[in-house]
């Protein structure tokens, strides 16, 4: 009988992705089997300095608050995006494969792509860091340009600050200018990681209505003030997020996943015997999605897996936060 699959662990049932040694040792398996001979200390510090940001401990920051885009979020989709670059190196010519100085470029972009949700504590202003959410991804950008200096990577400040924009909707993918072929394959691979890990969530659906839904409301995005005074709502509850959530994963894997990011998804194959465990695992919840809007038995959705921020408990707070949002809109 196959083992449950558990709440923090990746589409394997292998990784735990809640815990940052967990998915450093999975990562650092992965990169040895690309690149024995090259060193692999600057992923390990960007994964050091990492688990300070997040949980709170890097000086001149709150940590993560957010309650979707958590430290689970980020450490799944690092381990995603290791597992394309292998495959990636396996099934391309020399002359188009990254190598490992791009590699681990790819990886600290992974690292810190949602770096931009993150409070600094010198920010008075804000209250919760998906208040960022319509431009953590030029936050997330800034971040970058900070670290890779400490790492000795100064010359890919240029190349990773655009990249870390494949994962978000500031800029148009076409619009992200690259001329390296291999630097947009960066950016496929990101971009590819960031979604597919979070839609093969064993909780996908529960975080998507639970969690994500009051994110978008702190960042504007669930409804915002039109001119006029005239209120304009996408999502009217989190109810409302999950019906029209088959949706948007038809249109990210039809004008994404597919089209800009050109099947880079496909590269997880090499890996697992020509099989894709994200891609079955999206197909399941879209499946289980499916049955549960059919037959409108909400309770099928009752997982409620641990929140990974520096906050103890931070569900009541943004949902908090959210209805005071909320209130100030529809007055």
């Amino acid at each position: 009988m196959q083992e449950l699959r558990r709440n923090d662990y990746d589409v394997t049932n292998t990784v735990r992705v809640s815990e940052t040694s967990a998915v450093l040792a999975a990562v650092r398996e992965l990169f040895r089997s690309a690149w024995p001979a090259e060193p692999f200390d600057r992923v390990e510090r960007a994964f050091a300095a990492f688990d300070l940001l997040f949980t709170g401990r890097m000086p001149g920051y709150h940590g993560v608050d957010t309650v979707y885009h958590d430290r689970q979020h980020t450490l799944d989709m690092t381990l995603a995006t290791a597992r394309l670059l292998v495959g990636h190196e396996r099934t391309t010519p020399p002359s188009a494969r990254l190598g490992p100085e791009r590699a681990v470029v790819t990886l600290v972009t992974a690292l810190f792509h949602d770096a931009g949700y993150i409070r600094e504590s010198a920010d008075h202003e804000h209250r919760n860091g998906a208040e960022f959410t319509q431009y953590h991804v030029t936050r997330s950008a800034h971040f970058i340009a900070r670290f890779l200096p400490s790492i000795g990577m100064d010359d890919w400040v240029p190349i990773a600050t655009r990249v870390v924009h494949f994962t978000g909707y500031e800029i148009s993918i076409a619009e992200i200018r690259l001329d390296d072929r291999r630097d947009r394959k960066m950016g496929h691979l990101v971009g590819t990681a960031d979604l597919i890990a979070q839609m093969a969530d064993r909780c996908y659906l529960e975080k998507c209505r639970d969690r994500l839904y009051p994110e978008f409301v702190l960042g504007g995005i669930a409804a915002s003030a039109e001119g006029g005074g005239a209120l304009r709502v996408r999502y009217s509850s989190g109810l409302d997020l999950l019906r029209k959530t088959p949706g948007f994963v038809h249109e990210t894997r039809v004008e994404r996943l597919e089209g800009e990011f050109e099947h880079a998804y496909r590269y997880m194959e090499p890996l697992f015997g020509g099989e894709n465990p994200y891609m079955e695992a999206i197909e399941r919840n879209l499946a289980y999605l499916d049955r549960v809007l059919r037959t409108e038995r909400w309770r099928m959705l009752r997982r409620n897996p641990p929140i990974f921020t520096a906050d103890g408990d931070p569900l009541p707070r943004i949902r908090g936060l959210m209805l005071d949002r909320l209130k100030t809109l529809w007055a």
